[in-house]
């Protein structure tokens, strides 16, 4: 049996994964509301980060795309 939800929470897991380099990049450019001093974050590692992030959604894309893919030629066969 073909399981559609282990693309489908990839994809979340990577788009959770990419929002929060995304934040932290932005704490670390704006001040709070505070006043506080924006934190310190390796931007050269949250871009690593964002790169895995998407990359991550990308596979499991294509691996919805190739599940889709099955199904129809399995559906195909049997009609």
């Amino acid at each position: 049996m073909i399981n559609l939800m282990t693309p489908l929470e990839g994809m979340q897991r990577a788009q959770d994964s990419f929002n929060s380099a995304a934040d932290r990049i932005v704490r670390a450019t704006l001040p709070d509301a505070s006043g506080q001093p924006p934190d310190v974050v390796d931007l050269s590692t949250e871009t690593v980060n964002l790169l895995q992030s998407r990359n991550a959604f990308e596979a499991n894309v294509t691996a919805e795309h190739v599940s889709d893919q099955m199904a129809k030629t399995l559906v195909d066969l049997l009609a």
